[in-house]
């Protein structure tokens, strides 16, 4: 609001032709008195556009302004930090070639993602980045210090649309779960899960590759795979069939629920930290929570323009980002549905009718980073973001990548995997500091506290604005 008032006073001022808008926020969300010009934009911040609004020309109007800024595209690039290529037949023609899905084992030591032709790839990821070249203190290479393990590759026999690991470790590390099982050790092992074009879900044990269980009773494709982090070995499935279904692993795979709610495609799925709470998305603007202790559907949040593609909470379940077509990224509160930051891809912002037609800039992928700081971001415009959830306005670092598909951050949080339509995946550095200890104090109160809790403390106005950041 601030820069959209400031906005007004550089644009019109100075100028006695025009009266300056109403400041309210109704005013302000349908205004019509701001150019979307790139030249008026540019002018207005040397204080030298004097009409308002300008012949000719297109309007914003009805959504959320976002201020040029000159060194939006001057940002410092995000460094590559390495790059995987899918090998096999290049002219197999049985599926397509693009990685739609990419996924860091929760211990980090796999890598896996879809690289086309039916095929899976699992990456030993810590080995690659710790053990490749060792040099002592002379700067001669030693030999790695621990065995080098395989890269395996799982033919899934169709076409592969989400990955996800699982194991019933708690991501949290603070409890382990011992079950056994006549053909599997949840307690012990590693697993795989495939969501293939028919609908299917297959399971894998990562250490031997062999099949564990099939998952049958989709009806379209499967989209998004997620297993929940509490270790519960619970896995959440969103298909194109307008539904997600929760299977329960430790039970033979058996089904605990259909949730249906959506009423088109639903694209993707996140567990909140504790397991609680599961998030979806889908057509028509949907976003959905729902509350895992029954399976019942919390809220619904509306606020998008478009299809919403993508969602991701933060590591303490104190945000919820989503994204969609509409080349926005909203940060919400999901115990109340408040709107805290929204995100642009686009500038000047879409005109309202743009944002729910084609356009070339359409967001594909999200990923919190689990410090909880920054979310990347992959847009149709060739670029892929790394913003702060403190600076809703430009990007900390940028880089140049064509015909993104999916991104994920690694589990220690020091680069962002990043899938293309040609199979490639790209790591990027991704941008780290040293958090502040009342960052750190906020992760530790709101992992336990929702908003709702928190507005009963007795603390400052000040001091609870920022645990629900507001400020």
């Amino acid at each position: 609001m601030e820069l959209y008032y400031e906005y007004i006073r550089n644009c019109v001022g100075n100028s006695t032709d025009v009266e300056m808008p109403c400041s309210c926020e109704e005013c302000y969300r349908n205004s019509r008195n701001i150019c979307s010009c790139m030249d008026c934009l540019t002018k207005s911040r040397k204080n030298l556009c004097r009409q308002s609004p300008c012949e000719n020309h297109d309007f914003i109007g009805n959504i959320e302004y976002f201020p040029p800024h000159e060194d939006y595209y001057n940002r410092a690039d995000a460094e590559i930090l390495y790059q995987l290529k899918p090998g096999g037949n290049p002219n197999d023609q049985k599926a397509g070639a693009e990685t739609w899905c990419a996924a860091f084992a929760p211990d980090n030591s796999y890598f896996a993602w879809s690289c086309g032709h039916r095929l899976v790839r699992l990456v030993p990821w810590k080995h690659k980045i710790n053990n490749n070249e060792i040099e002592d203190e002379e700067g001669r290479q030693g030999e790695p210090m621990l065995p080098t393990p395989k890269e395996k590759v799982i033919d899934c026999g169709e076409y592969v649309w989400a990955v996800a690991f699982g194991s019933s470790v708690s991501s949290k590390c603070h409890r382990t779960v011992n079950i056994s099982f006549h053909r599997f050790n949840f307690g012990k092992d590693l697993i795989l899960a495939t969501g293939l074009q028919s609908g299917r879900i297959k399971t894998w044990d990562v250490s031997s590759g062999g099949i564990l269980l099939y998952l049958i009773d989709h009806k379209e494709v499967i989209r998004d795979l997620q297993f929940a982090p509490d270790g519960s070995m619970f896995l959440a499935s969103a298909s194109r069939d307008k539904t997600l279904k929760v299977w329960d692993l430790n039970d033979d795979g058996n089904m605990k629920k259909t949730l249906k709610g959506h009423n088109g495609w639903v694209y993707s799925c996140s567990w909140s930290p504790d397991a609680k709470i599961l998030a979806s998305v889908g057509q028509n603007k949907t976003v959905i929570l729902w509350d895992m202790s029954d399976y019942s559907m919390m809220r619904k949040l509306t606020g998008h323009q478009n299809d919403v593609v993508a969602c991701d909470f933060s590591p303490d379940g104190a945000l919820l980002a989503t994204g969609s077509y509409d080349t926005r990224v909203i940060l919400w509160d999901p115990y109340t549905g408040q709107k805290i930051r929204t995100f642009g891809h686009m500038y000047p912002p879409p005109s309202f009718l743009m944002m729910g037609g084609a356009n070339d800039y359409w967001l594909r992928a999200l990923s919190f980073s689990h410090d909880g700081c920054h979310v990347g971001t992959l847009c149709d415009d060739k670029y892929v973001r790394f913003w702060s959830i403190y600076n809703e306005e430009v990007p900390v670092k940028k880089a140049q990548l064509v015909n993104a598909l999916c991104c994920n951050y690694s589990p220690d949080g020091c680069c962002l995997a990043t899938g293309t339509r040609d199979g490639n995946v790209v790591f990027y550095m991704a941008p780290m500091r040293v958090q502040k200890l009342q960052h750190l104090c906020r992760l530790s109160v709101r992992r336990v506290l929702p908003s709702t809790r928190v507005d009963a403390l007795p603390i400052p106005q000040k001091l609870m604005g920022y645990l629900k950041y507001e400020n």
